[in-house]
């Protein structure tokens, strides 16, 4: 019998992090003397990585390559110490989880924040559940929505693309998954709105984590 394997985004899908990177986000500006953006704002620009959030956090005028790293590295020295404090799993996920694991699913994440933070998130926040992988943005791998890091998961759980779903809550999910040739679904409780995840093509959308067992059964 192949493997089953579900793979998750983990920003906008599995927890929301939004306030912990808004924090970091206008920790950075408030140390530059520039304007701060709110959590409304900034779910507009995550999805890309750590470095594209920074960029587009920062004036246009300012996003020169010396000034972003400068930026980036004083966004993750932030970050990375408090980058637990706001964040947690939207409801139903825990559920959602225990249950994909006890009927015998293979559990992977696949996220463009930066590995370090991906790995602690994850470890911290669901603790008693087994992750077959683990993988964010990391050096040799291109972010999502190239398909390298759901190649990688997959080979690495012993699983084929008709046996592995994409779950996640932005259009960069959906294109990989589509990248990958696996099927997707788009989740609406996220930080992207409904018509971005039908603008790119989801196998399926759903409104509750609830519903992710119901399809996946």
């Amino acid at each position: 019998m192949e493997n089953r394997l579900a793979i998750f985004d983990l920003d906008g899908t599995l927890l929301d992090t939004i306030g912990d990177l808004s924090e970091a986000c206008n920790h950075m500006l408030s140390l530059r003397g520039l304007s701060l953006h709110t959590r409304e704002e900034y779910a507009k620009m995550v999805g890309n990585g750590i470095l594209n959030l920074v960029k587009r956090a920062l004036p246009e005028e300012l996003r020169t390559e010396e000034y972003v790293a400068a930026a980036r590295a004083d966004f993750l020295d932030y970050y990375t110490t408090n980058i637990d404090r706001y964040t947690h799993p939207y409801e139903g996920i825990y559920e959602v989880l225990r249950t994909l694991q006890s009927e015998g699913w293979s559990l992977a994440v696949a996220s463009n924040k930066f590995d370090e933070g991906t790995q602690k998130l994850v470890r911290t926040i669901f603790p008693d559940i087994h992750f077959s992988a683990i993988h964010g943005n990391k050096e040799g791998f291109p972010l999502k929505p190239d398909a390298a890091l759901l190649d990688l998961i997959m080979r690495e759980c012993s699983a084929t693309a008709e046996t592995t779903c994409m779950i996640g809550d932005s259009g960069v999910d959906i294109q990989t998954a589509k990248n990958a040739g696996v099927r997707s679904i788009g989740c609406t409780w996220g930080f992207r709105p409904r018509t971005e995840l039908e603008e790119y093509g989801a196998d399926i959308i759903v409104d509750n984590p609830s519903e992710i067992l119901q399809i996946l059964r």
